[in-house]
């Protein structure tokens, strides 16, 4: 590979942005193409498939062969609350391959004890965010009913356009939190992205059912990213 590929490969890969290393078979040249830019035609659409899947392939176009050799940041989902419901989805969310954090400032509940092997953030979100930006292969959950907690991360998760934005609670409770965010300047199409009642509709009732639907929800999110999943649950 070109030194200068390699480096720019590499800058984008520490910078947790997508990309594809485009090669042509025949003569051997190569480029780098950043989700989001612009590639016409059938290669394109190979391209944008590609950044979907996260499969690297062949492809032919036009009487030439190209190699898509993909590099995705590593999806993971941020938790706000430690809550039961994290305490089933977090060992669900590693073996998903989905590597799961958790925020919450009450110490008594963000504990080792009730979360082995969990990175745990017994701090508000306000400051682990400003250590630890979210970004668009960053999925956020919140769940602990809390607005003090819940809204802030929810608004920078919308920002920073995280691929996934769920929140636990009834229609009811989302009602009011909608009109929060309003009142702090969140865009009404982008509230529209919160999945509330979190979950997939799989008739959920305990916590552990709950993040059942939850998991099954972010992956359904991360692999249709980019267009309308078309379903938002009401496991919560």
């Amino acid at each position: 590979m070109d030194a200068s590929l390699l480096k720019t490969l590499n800058a984008e890969r520490r910078a947790r942005r997508a990309s594809i290393l485009v090669t042509d078979l025949a003569e051997g040249g190569g480029r780098i193409v950043r989700e989001g830019d612009s590639v016409p035609g059938a290669l394109g659409e190979a391209v944008s498939k590609c950044f979907r899947t996260g499969n690297s392939t062949s492809v032919e176009v036009e009487g030439r062969s190209f190699f898509l050799n993909v590099h995705l940041p590593q999806p993971r989902l941020l938790v706000i609350g430690a809550v039961h419901i994290s305490q089933a989805l977090a060992p669900m969310a590693r073996i998903a391959g989905y590597p799961l954090e958790i925020i919450d400032p009450r110490s008594a509940f963000a504990t080792p004890e009730r979360f082995p092997d969990v990175t745990l953030h017994a701090e508000w979100p306000e400051d682990v965010l400003k250590r630890q930006p979210l970004d668009s292969y960053t999925g956020l959950a919140a769940l602990t009913h809390d607005p003090k907690i819940d809204d802030f991360p929810l608004r920078a998760a919308l920002e920073a356009g995280c691929f996934y934005v769920g929140a636990l609670g009834s229609r009811k409770t989302h009602g009011k939190r909608v009109e929060r965010l309003l009142a702090v300047g969140a865009p009404p199409e982008a509230i529209t992205r919160i999945h509330a009642p979190i979950g997939l509709d799989i008739g959920a009732a305990s916590p552990a059912e709950i993040a059942v639907a939850v998991l099954a929800q972010v992956i359904l999110a991360f692999r249709s990213r980019g267009a309308e999943a078309g379903q938002k649950g009401e496991a919560a």
